[in-house]
């Protein structure tokens, strides 16, 4: 299928978020929000709730079999677990998002790149992937309850014959984006930190660029909404919520 053109529309707001940083806010329906790699071998974490009802929020499950793929790229939604769309992927330079290997904990973290605390590193220490979102959660009075399979943007995973799952590294590269238009009024958590697959050393992930825009309206033959009857009836699920 071919994409339509997409077309650049001015800022909203930009915001740097460093390699190791979290962050959070609300995307409302309408606007796209680009994540930009400022550096090779980015990973970016991402949770999604409906900024309304946050017991309504991203399922992975539902995702993967309704568009029966394994990753994500243009032309693929983020459903919520009540058949809804959080939102859409408008555009991707980068070809190939993971969905499956979850986030950093403080023991992984820990055995890989050493012990650190607040108290000697203060806002400089290494920040799991689960502790990131718990903060972020935090700020919404959400909690671990809350936590649920996430998205790793810029990350490849693949799988080999005997089921081992190996993350392609350098697969990203510096200036690469994903784009995503929001289909509902969203809470957005992000984190900039290492994927839960790589191997490298010493801890420097790197930092992403966020750029919000007023997104095009959806037409009906959106590449998202055309890529399979699922997604189409994705869509019309979303809009009676807004009727």
């Amino acid at each position: 299928m071919t994409a339509a053109p997409h077309v650049v529309t001015p800022l909203l707001w930009e915001e740097d978020l460093p390699g190791g940083s979290h962050w959070s806010g609300v995307l409302r329906r309408g606007v796209a929000l680009r994540l930009i790699a400022q550096d090779d071998d980015a990973n970016v974490a991402a949770l999604f709730y409906s900024r309304e009802q946050p017991l309504e929020r991203y399922n992975m499950a539902d995702t993967l079999k309704a568009q029966h793929t394994a990753h994500l790229t243009t032309g693929c939604v983020c459903y919520s677990d009540m058949g809804r769309i959080l939102c859409s992927v408008v555009a991707d330079t980068c070809g190939w998002h993971d969905p499956l290997c979850g986030l950093t904990d403080p023991d992984s973290i820990a055995a890989r790149y050493g012990v650190t605390r607040f108290q000697e590193e203060r806002n400089s220490r290494y920040v799991s992937g689960r502790e990131a979102m718990l903060v972020e959660l935090g700020k919404f009075g959400l909690g671990e309850r809350d936590l649920v399979a996430n998205i790793n943007f810029f990350s490849k995973v693949v799988v080999d014959d005997g089921g081992h799952m190996r993350r392609d590294a350098g697969f990203a590269r510096a200036g690469q984006h994903v784009e995503l238009r929001f289909e509902m009024d969203t809470l957005v958590l992000l984190h900039a930190g290492p994927h839960p697959l790589d191997t490298a050393t010493p801890y420097a992930p790197a930092g992403v660029r966020l750029e919000a825009r007023r997104a095009s309206p959806v037409a009906a033959d959106d590449p998202c909404r055309m890529r399979c009857p699922e997604n189409a009836r994705g869509f019309v699920n979303t809009e009676r919520l807004y009727l």
